[in-house]
This record gives C-alpha cells, structure tokens and sequence, in this order.
C-alpha cells in the first residue's frame, strides 16, 4: 500500500488525482454507450442505461467509451475519425484533458462490422493448441489497437459444468488446466498489442443451478477453490492479464458483486492483481434489482467498491448520481472511491492514454486480413472433431467421391450456423437484417461445392433448427434416396435472450437436438443412403442415438460454431484434404438428467450398480477419430519416486501407424490412488499437439510439477499430498494404452501462488526417427 493508504500509482498519477473533483472522480468510473436506442443488444438495457445526453455525460470526463464499434453496424474508417474527434474533444474541452478509455467485445474477434471471425472459444478447446489461440489474439489486439480500442471483454475462464447453460459456446473446456493454458495464451496474444484483455466471468457464473443464466451458484468451496479458481489463477499469475470482471452470480448468497472475499482477498491479497475491475453490464445496479442487497443504486455501488469493483459498466446508473449523494451527505466513505479512481487512472497511463494527442486516426484498415483468414482457417481445421466414421470418410478414397450428394438440413446452406452467439453477425447484425454480412462466410453447401466440383449436390433445409415444422422433411428424404451420399448438417443456432437455440440466455431443460432435427436425421438414415452428420452447435448435445443403434449414421462431425472459415474446414475433412485432429473439450453427455456432469468426477460421481440412473457418457472428453491411427506406449517416469512440491518427467513414444501424415492431441492423465479428501478418477496433466509423417514416431516429454496434482485439504489449504499416482496415455481420459506411476513422498507440501507460476506442464518433442516396419 502506498500513497494515502491507496494503490501504489506513478507521481503523475497523484498529482492528478489530486487536482479532481468529486464530480471528475466518478466520471472517471463509469462508461457511456453512446449508441442507444430500441435495438437492444444487452439484458435491460433499455432500462438500466442512463438517460443523459452525451454532451452532459461528459462534463467532467469520462472513464468508459462503451462499444462505440460493436453496438450498431458502423463503417469503421468513419467511426475512427469519429473518435479521434471524440478524444481531442475530451483532451481539449474537458478540465483535466483526460481521454476515454474504449472498450469492445472480442470474444470470437473484434465484434465489429467487417471484423474477421474466428471460431467460438469451445472450438478452441476441441483445437487444443495454445499457440495458435495467442496468434490469434495477437491479430485480434492489432486491429482493436489501430482502432483506437483499449480493452478487449475477453476471454472466459468459466470451467464447462451444464451443457444446458446456453453460454457454453463461450467457454472453453470442461477441465481447468484447458481453459487456463488456452485462455492465459489469448490474452498474452492480446496484451502483446498493447490492449488490456479481461478475465469473465470471475467467479461460478458456469455452475449456475439447473444449468440456468444468472441463476445462484451452490458450489462448495473445494470446487471453487480447485476447479473454478484456477484458470483464472494461471491468467493472472501466468498471463499478467490487467482486468477482470466479476460473475453476475450469487454463491451460497452472495452476489459476487459484492464479495470482497473473491475481488478482493483472493484476486489482490492472494495473487497480487494489481490491474482494474470492471462490473459485467448492469450487475452493479442487479445488486438492488435482481439480488436485493442493495436497498437502492446508491447503496448498491458501494457495497461494489468495497468488494473491489473499480469500474461500472456500461453507463453510470449507480456510481454517478446515487453514489454522489452517499459520497456528499457522509453515508460512503469517499477513499473507496478514490482507490478506484487511482486504479483507473494508473491503467490509462499504462496503455499510454495520458499522453496520446489523437492527431491521426487511421485512413484505412483490413480488419479480415489473409492473416486473419489463414489463422481462422487453422484453428477451425484443428478444431473439428470426427465422433464416429465406418470407413465412409473421407469421401475421397482414390477416386473423386460420390456423384451425387444430398446436403440437407438447417444449417446445410447458413453462414450464420458457422457463428457463435459473441460474433458480430449474431449479437448484432440480428437487428439489422438490411444489412450485408460484410464478410466473405460461405456456407458449407457451397464450400462442399467448391470442394468437390464434380459431384452433383443437391441443397434441401428439411426443417429449421427450432420448431416443429416437419412439412419439409418428405422432400428432404426424397432427395437422400435418390443421392448416393446424405450429408445432413443439424445443430443450433446462437443468439440473445430467446433469440437461439444456444448463447447468453438460451438455457434448456433438455439436451435433444432442437425441433424436429432427429426426426429429419433418423428418417434420412432409414433410406438406406449412406448418411454423414454434421454438428454444428455450441454445446454438445445428447445423441447417443446418432452414436450408436439402428439410427446411427455412417459418421458423425462435431464442429463448434467454426467461424469464417468454418465452412472450407468441414468440407475439407469430409474430403480428406483435412485429416481430422480435433479432440472433445467436453464430456459428450447421455442425457440432460445427467447433468451437471464432469470427467473430473470421483468414485461416487461415475456410473455404478447401486444406482438405476447412469451419469456414463455416450463419449468421453478428449475423445476424437482421425484418418490416420496413433500407438502410445513406453510411457515411463524419470524416477519412481518424487518428493512432493518436486517436479518428475514423464516420457511416451508417440507413433503414426497409418499412412496418412496427421496431428495427436497426446493427452497425460493421471489419478491420484488415495486422498485425504476424494480425489477424482481422472484428471489431465498436461497435452501436447504432435503432427507426424506415416510412419513417424517421437518420444514426448511432460516436465510435470507435483503441483499439478495439488488440491484443498480438510482445512482448505492447497497442498501437494504423498502417495500413490497412477498414470496413463490414450486417446481419452477413459482409455489407458499405457500406463505408469508415481510415488510422490515426503510431508504434505503447500502451494502458494508463487509456486502456481511454474503450474504449466512444459512438452519437449524428441524425434526417434522411424518409420513404420
């Protein structure tokens, strides 16, 4: 602590706050969407935005500048020569010259008009490839910051834990260690460009009862503590990340908004954040409307300061007026503000705000480069998934496929279908249906046309994604008995609040297929024509009936929301252009009854014979074919025995005995054989993306820290525990194709989070140089 018992902050930074009025602290803690009116593109924002005109929103500064590009389609060259304007204006016309920082969300790219888009974070999950995630956001981060954009709202750290949550699509993986070596790789790749990247949704928000949006958590604090902190943790302490933002959530009563335990004593005391908080939108002014903590918006900001809420977003409904008058009549103590006030300002002078003069806005800008193209590209082709395949693909075996292809169902010829609820063309350009996509997407019809020129494709919807028009599906199922192949792409559709089958407030109570799509897929495969699903959706759903039994097809694609070059991905794979290496980030599940369900689950949370209901999934996380096979074995440990708090090595031999070059996702599992508290059956160590020639073999190191097996105690501390640890290799969690173990010894060793930075599990390959006999 330093200056007046507040956050240490440069001399400029006092000086400056020094000199401000009450009226230009709270300025400086809250945003102003500047695009108002009837097209809403956020819960309650007609009624939670402040009413006040802009000119009189900015008397006396402003801290915020809320999606100045990603509210309404706007020609972004203009808008920039718009807010360069803006920022001289607010240097020049405001007291203290202090401009405004922007903020816009970022999630699948920049969400802006004309802006590439890249596939859903789920997708980058099924990809599991940090790298490539970091270039993408490096290339997201270069065109926010030629734009003039500060902070990026992304990415999400919430751990998958319902698949009926409709914000799923957002989120990574359903294992923690996933979520945080991807997330803490894009915002490294964003921050690279001088923009500040923001950790969502900090904290539970994934664990929400039943599956549903804002709705109270009731995790315990184990699981918090080891399955929902500590992605977060690595981004912090790992990725240097400089915001977050606190979960709309309530756990165990208590909004988070108002929980110094976590915004607080966890994020500052325990991990050292010294960064900024901003408020999700309107979750301020929710601790008086949907809590009811607050007796009024005054009182609900400061019961958000105290917790540790440093800015509200996206207007200034309870941190201006309401909080003016608690500041002035004596009820709030006026140094939680100026804590804020100091956090905000030293941000802006870290991003360079204090000093920038707004001379020359850009006179043009590719927000979808072909660098941008070829990263999309890449990580949708990493990310597909083949479920199931009996030989039909791919589609090419030496010849030029079948001649004739029905593409059927509701996604067969959408570009949207291709998009996550957080793209530009879903969150927005839903409210603009006059207006041009202004991307290049195609859809897989017409990728599929360009992939195989010479099969005659005929393109049928059968049915759309939600309803219960089957009037459709005759035609359809004409169409596959007269074709030698079916492709029948089903899925969801993402959206807003009612406006999907999947995204921010699209729950479900079931995990079926939306509307009438089994019945479509089901009556198609009963033709008799050879029948190839696609899966577009942004969460996974329960089809084990397309799995397996009578109604199965001959192979079955997940792909989650692919982005621009979605399309090209999935018609190449079904070709075989692309050999498929996507791996489930999640659990495939049997049933919504199931549900909540995880692989990270202990004895009593599996299938067993004391129980009629069986939480089995159809297939399991980190499960995906290829066209090509992979053997694992040899896997050995450099010694048998590690003291806890140590590190051990763990190598596998690696080989590709097909004959197809391809990518393995080699996944380390482990289990601890006995706890002090129940342990889970399974849990990933560490993976590594290893592309090999046929025949190719490597040998592939896992440096592992004991760490990685750390977990809270009887007393909630966080410890490495001696025993037994049984280790494998497979193609999923639920395959052991060689297997080890560990014995860690010594005492109990404590993991503070000092240590937590050297958490990640370093790969090394290290090529054998054979090749198949």
């Amino acid at each position: 602590m330093g200056y007046s018992g507040l956050p240490e902050t440069s001399k400029r930074v006092r000086e400056l706050h020094a000199r401000m009025t009450l009226d230009e602290k709270l300025a400086q803690l809250v945003g102003y969407w500047v695009d108002q009116g009837p097209d809403i593109v956020a819960p309650m924002q007609g009624e939670m935005a402040s009413s006040n005109r802009y000119a009189d929103a900015t008397e006396h500064g402003l801290g915020h500048l809320t999606r100045v590009y990603g509210t309404r389609p706007v020609e972004p060259i203009e808008r920039a020569a718009w807010l360069w304007a803006e920022q001289r204006r607010l240097r020049e016309e405001t007291r203290l010259g202090i401009p405004a920082l922007v903020h816009e969300e970022c999630l699948t790219g920049l969400a802006a008009w004309q802006a590439a888009t890249f596939p859903t974070p789920l997708a980058w999950g099924a990809a599991f490839d940090p790298e490539l995630v970091e270039e993408m956001g490096q290339l997201i981060g270069q065109s926010m910051r030629t734009l003039g954009i500060h902070q990026g709202l992304a990415p999400v750290l919430d751990v998958i834990r319902d698949p009926r949550w409709g914000r799923v699509d957002e989120c990574i993986a359903e294992d923690p260690y996933v979520v945080g070596t991807i997330a803490t790789a894009y915002v490294r790749g964003l921050q690279s460009e001088g923009v500040h990247a923001t950790l969502k949704h900090f904290v539970g928000y994934s664990a929400s009862q039943s599956g549903r949006n804002h709705a109270p958590v009731h995790a315990g604090p184990r699981e918090i503590a080891d399955i929902l902190l500590p992605p977060f943790e690595m981004a912090v302490l790992d990725g240097g990340v400089r915001s977050v933002m606190n979960s709309y959530a309530e756990i165990d009563g208590i909004p988070i908004a108002a929980d110094d335990t976590y915004l607080t004593d966890v994020l500052r005391g325990q991990w050292g954040f010294d960064g900024v908080v901003v408020s999700d939108y309107f979750s301020v002014a929710f601790l008086q409307v949907m809590h009811a903590v607050a007796v009024d918006l005054g009182h609900a900001a400061e019961l958000a300061l105290q917790a540790g809420i440093d800015v509200e977003l996206p207007t200034g409904d309870a941190f201006l007026e309401p909080l003016a008058e608690r500041v002035r009549t004596g009820q709030t103590d006026i140094a939680i503000v100026d804590r804020a006030v100091l956090r905000l300002l030293a941000q802006k002078e870290e991003l360079g705000l204090l000093d920038e003069t707004f001379d020359s806005p850009p006179e043009s800008i590719d927000l979808d480069s072909p660098a941008h193209r070829d990263v999309a590209r890449r990580i949708a082709e990493e990310s597909v998934v083949l479920l199931t395949n009996d030989g039909t693909l791919p589609l090419r075996h030496g010849t030029d496929g079948p001649a004739r292809i029905a593409v059927l169902g509701p996604n067969a010829n959408s570009a949207e279908a291709l998009m996550g609820c957080y793209s530009f063309v879903n969150h927005v350009l839903a409210h603009h249906p006059e207006v041009p996509l202004g991307l290049e997407i195609p859809s897989l019809a017409e990728a599929l046309r360009s992939e195989l020129p010479a099969a005659d494709i005929s393109v049928l919807r059968g049915c759309d994604v939600d309803g219960d028009d089957t009037s459709g599906i005759d035609e359809a199922v004409k169409a596959a008995g007269d074709a030698e192949l079916a492709i029948v792409v089903a899925g969801d559709r993402a959206g807003l609040f009612g406006r999907g089958t999947v995204g921010e407030g699209n729950d479900v109570e079931s995990l079926e297929l939306p509307g009438v799509q089994r019945e479509l897929i089901e009556r198609v495969v009963a033709t008799g024509t050879p029948v190839v699903l696609v899966l577009l959706t942004g969460r996974p759903y329960a089809i084990d009936w397309a799995i397996e039994g009578p109604s199965a097809p001959r192979a079955v694609v997940q792909a989650f929301f692919p982005g621009e070059e979605g399309a090209g991905a999935i018609a190449g794979v079904l070709s075989g252009r692309v050999v498929p290496s996507g791996r489930l980030p999640v659990t495939l599940p049997r049933s919504a009854g199931a549900q909540p369900y995880s692989y990270l689950h202990p004895i009593l949370g599996g299938p067993s014979e004391i129980t009629s209901a069986s939480s089995a999934p159809v297939l399991p996380f980190g499960h995906g074919l290829s066209y090509t096979s992979f053997e694992h074995s040899e896997l050995t440990v450099d010694a048998p025995e590690v003291e806890a708090g140590g590190t051990f090595t763990a190598r596998v031999r690696v080989q590709n005995t097909g004959d197809v070059e391809g990518a393995d996702v080699v996944q380390l599992y482990a289990r601890d054989v006995q706890g002090s508290v129940t342990r889970p059956v399974a849990q990933l160590l560490g993976y590594a993306r290893v592309p090999l020639a046929p025949g190719e073999a490597v040998s592939v190191e896992f440096q592992v820290p004991t760490s990685r097996l750390a977990f809270s105690d009887r007393k909630m501390q966080r410890i490495v525990e001696p025993g037994s640890v049984e280790l494998w290799v497979g193609p999923s969690c639920d395959t052991r194709e060689t297997e080890c173990g560990v014995e860690i010894t010594g005492t109990s060793a404590a993991v503070t989070p000092a240590s937590e930075r050297y958490v990640r599990v370093e790969v090394t390959q290290l090529s054998l140089v054979e090749t198949a006999s």
